[in-house]
This record gives C-alpha cells, structure tokens and sequence, in this order.
C-alpha cells in the first residue's frame, strides 16, 4: 500500500524533473565554455563577468539560438548605423532585423563590452562597485539596452542561481575557483540507481543533486537588503553588535526564533527584508524550506506565505513554482499532499499518466504590461501557435494579468 503511495508521486515528481534538468546542464556547460572571455572582458573594460555571462545565456538560449548558431552574436546587438562588418537577418522584436555577424565568439564578447564601455548611456553603470551586479542588471534596463519589462530580474536570477559572482570576484582577484568546480557531467550521482519505468510506474527514487550556494564574504545584498553568510556556531549578539542592530531586531529580520547561536551556516540579514521579490518566482527544490526560501529571495516570509496561500509548517513539492511578486493563482502542490490509497488503487495507468500530464506539464506565465504572443513566445522557446493553441486564444490580443498556460519544455 505504502509502495503505491511512493509510485503515484514518483510519476509525478519525474516528469517534473526530466523537463528541468536538461537546461540547467545546458546553462553550465555554456558557463563553463565562455566563462574566461567573461573573466577576460572585464579585466580589459570594466563590465562585470557576472553581467556579460548572464547576459550570454539569455541572450542565447545558453548557446543553442538559431540567431547565435548562425551568426556567433551572443548579446543580441544589432546593427545600427555605424556597424560595418557582415550581418544576418534574424526575426527578434520585428521580422527580418538586421544583426552582427561575428567570426568567433571571442569577437561577440569584445564587441559587447566596447559597446557598453564607450556607450554614452551607459556611461553610469561603470561608476558603481562591479560587485552590484542588481544595479548594473536595472542599469541595463533603464539605458534601454533591452525591451523587456524583465530583463534586470531575468539577469539578477541567473546570476544567483549560477553563483556568476563568483567570475567577476575571480577577475578582481578575491576569488580563484567559481562553483564550475563542483560542477560535473551527469546531475545525478553514481552511486545513486538510476529510475526504472514499467507501465508509467518509478521503482526507484530518484534523489535530485543539491547545490549548495556560495556566497561572498563580508556584508553584500541580496534583494537590495544588506545581509551577511555566517557558519554554523557564529553568535548572534556578535553580528548584531557587529552591525549596529539590536539584537531582537535581528531574529525579527530573520524570522528566526532568539537563540545564542547559528545551529548552521545560513544567511543573516541585518536589515528588514522587502515585501516582494526581486524575481517573480522560485522554484522549491527538495528538502527546501518556506524559510529557506525567504532568506534565499530576500523576502519576509509572512509576504511569500501571503502570496501563495501557505502557512507556515506547509512543505510545496519540489519543483513548484512559489510567486514572490503577487498572489498566485492557487496554492502550490504540497509534499504532504498525497492522493488516498482508495483513490489510487481505483485509477488505471493511463489515469495516472494523464494525472502527470494535466498537473505537471505547464506552468503559469502572468502577462505583463507590453509583452505580446510573440515575445512570450520567444521567452520560453515555444511557437506563438503552441501559445495559442495551449490557452485556446483566438486572436493574438492580451491583456496585463491574464494567466497563460505555458508548456514545459
């Protein structure tokens, strides 16, 4: 009886995973690929590597966009007027725009920075430390680098969940190895069996790879709220008087219970954490808890409760999307939430197998004010016909806060 119970979330929980996983490892290996021109760039002009990786992966699709594949144009630069060198035609925010066409990607990564260095309207960004890689993502936006209404989340997000930090550290000379080291070919561990499928049924439990973050020494931001890394023993009346913050301020910052000691290394903030994200989601990964992940976004765990109709002892299932900007449609999945033996044992594989597709395969996009089907669209890879086709849309007409279904890819 127990063993259905594991069967039914396991179907689940795998269709989850084998859509995620993949474009992680795609995102390292490109990380991994181009992290020294990013190392390189920043050392000649300034431009964090953080940003121009970040960047490089967006722009890319990590590497696998038809604009990229057919013309080594990692950052989307157009021509403009005072381009002279061989371009390519390329759809983008109208059809058949006119883009650079680089020889090697080197040549890309050199052209980007000389156009952010010697760009007026850029000119603030190289006035702010190159560790405040949030200012330089909305610096970006507000010099009008890019259209859209996201793009300083979508950078500040890669970053964090890439550790792209570390590169520019490295090419500061604060740091000699990113988390690449601890990168490796295969997400799965060797020692871990891998799943066997019979009739849509998982025998076997699949343990998802935790990456353990890193984050830099000394006080840095997260969300623009200062906060400090402490290991596991380091008192809190010493980062309180440290920081000048009383000491019951503190725990309240960190929704933390008083206690004489950190029980393991974890984030301290030390000042009041925001109301709101600065990215709109969060996935949950596993063993992740609703405080992890307030600390992790730099959001007060009352507002992430709030959003997502959660409270606190709740666990969502790894892999649901928790909102950090506005209310969710519903309430995410729970771990603990686990379909009745009497239920199962009544459903056949193919139900079980629907029940995966239905819950599982899309995911909810919000529609912000100017985005379009087509810009959506090439947000998540899809065509603007599966676009329509998904949420039954008869027109291309949106509007701000209708919810599209998205499939995942």
């Amino acid at each position: 009886m127990q063993k259905l119970k594991i069967y039914f979330v396991l179907v689940i929980a795998l269709a989850g995973k084998l859509c995620i996983a993949q474009p992680a490892d795609i995102i390292k290996e490109y990380i991994v690929k181009y992290k020294e021109l990013a190392i390189e760039e920043m050392k000649r002009t300034g431009v964090p590597a953080s940003i121009t990786l970040a960047q490089g992966v967006h722009e890319t699709f990590a590497g696998q966009s038809a604009l990229v594949l057919k013309s080594n144009n990692h950052f989307g630069i157009k021509c403009k007027s005072t381009w002279t060198g061989e371009s390519v035609s390329h759809d983008d925010d109208a059809p058949g725009e006119c883009f650079r066409k680089y020889a090697d990607p080197a040549d890309s990564y050199r052209d980007h920075s000389d156009f952010l260095k010697s760009g007026a309207r850029y000119a603030s960004l190289f006035r702010l430390d190159p560790t405040d890689f949030e200012g330089w993502a909305w610096g970006l936006k507000r010099a009008g680098y890019a259209t859209n209404p996201k793009y300083p989340q979508i950078l500040i997000k890669l970053i964090r969940d890439f550790q792209l930090q570390d590169y520019t550290l490295i090419a500061m000379g604060q740091k000699t190895e990113g988390p690449d080291v601890f990168w490796v070919k295969s997400e799965t561990p060797s020692s871990v069996e891998q799943p066997q499928i019979v009739n849509a049924v998982v025998k076997t439990e699949v343990k998802p790879e935790i990456t353990k973050a890193v984050y830099p020494s000394g006080l840095f931001k997260i969300n623009e709220t200062r906060v400090v890394y402490v290991p596991r023993g380091t008192s809190y009346l010493s980062i309180a008087n440290e920081h000048h913050v009383p000491l019951h301020r503190l725990f309240d910052f960190n929704d933390l219970k008083p206690q004489e000691t950190a029980d393991r290394d974890q984030l301290v903030y030390v000042q009041r954490k925001r109301k709101s994200g600065s990215s709109d989601y969060h996935t949950v990964s596993a063993n992740e808890t609703l405080l992890d992940i307030a600390q992790a976004e730099g959001i007060r765990l009352e507002s992430l409760l709030a959003y997502n109709f959660l409270k606190e002892n709740m666990q969502p299932e790894a892999g649901q999307a928790l909102y950090l900007r506005h209310k969710a449609p519903a309430m995410p999945k729970l771990a603990t939430a686990i379909a009745s033996v009497s239920v199962i044992n009544t459903m056949s594989n193919n139900m079980v197998a629907a029940s995966a597709e239905t819950n599982n395969a899309f995911l909810v996009h919000v529609v912000q004010p100017k985005e379009t089907v087509y810009s959506i669209s090439k947000k998540y890879a899809v065509s603007m016909d599966d676009v329509l086709k998904w949420n039954e849309l008869s027109s291309v007409d949106l509007k701000t806060g209708q919810q599209l279904r998205i499939k995942k890819m």
